[in-house]
């Protein structure tokens, strides 16, 4: 039985979102693929995801200089202490399912924060004397990401960096790789967008029987 992360970074549900959508359908079908998976939604834009601030350092400096945990300051435990959760429950799962929209070339701010919080030295890569070695190799990923342009050629493709920094990030932390399906072009050509999105949840189904 594999742990499935379902993590999803948009403020809207699969009615008003493309990637949503897409990703519904894949959740979906995986499950009927995987009864016996566990699948977990983690819903960004609703979790409490904290960002690496002044209290996150302190409390960090504090831990590594010996002192307790629970005789850090309450913002700081309580930062640090969700931190700590969140690259657990990271590294805990086996397979990790992105969903986002393409916002200005990138993704939701949500969604960088919840990388950081899960990029912890010793935990999802290490420092060696070859440079950094990503420890979570036994893993796979899957982003399902929405365009409402074009960005799989040149020269539009330098300017999508949400997909191309989640795959950094899943290659730093030594996943072996990651696969993309990607709904593009709706805004675009809005004549042809409810056949780009019934063929992206077609792939979506295809998808999930060997993902």
């Amino acid at each position: 039985m594999a742990k499935v992360l379902y993590i999803t970074a948009h403020p809207l549900d699969h009615t008003k979102s493309h990637s949503m959508a897409v990703g519904e359908t894949f959740i979906k079908s995986y499950k009927e693929v995987n009864p016996n998976d566990e699948i977990i939604h983690i819903d960004l834009f609703k979790e409490n995801i904290p960002h690496i601030d002044a209290d996150v350092f302190s409390g960090w400096e504090k831990l590594r200089s010996g002192v307790d945990f629970n005789e850090l300051p309450t913002n700081e435990k309580a930062k640090v202490g969700r931190l700590s959760e969140l690259s657990e429950q990271f590294i805990s799962a086996d397979k990790y399912v992105f969903v986002t929209p393409l916002w200005n070339f990138s993704f939701p701010a949500v969604m960088k924060a919840y990388l950081d919080s899960v990029a912890v030295a010793g935990k999802t890569f290490k420092y060696t004397e070859q440079g950094p070695v990503g420890l979570l190799v036994d893993k796979k990923a899957l982003h399902i990401q929405a365009r409402g342009g074009f960005y799989s050629e040149e020269p539009a493709a330098q300017m999508e960096m949400g997909h191309r920094y989640i795959n950094v990030m899943m290659q730093f932390f030594g996943v072996p790789s990651i696969e993309g399906l990607f709904i593009e072009g709706h805004n675009a050509l809005p004549e042809k967008a409810l056949e780009i999105k019934e063929n992206a949840i077609a792939r979506a189904k295809d998808l999930a029987h060997t993902f």
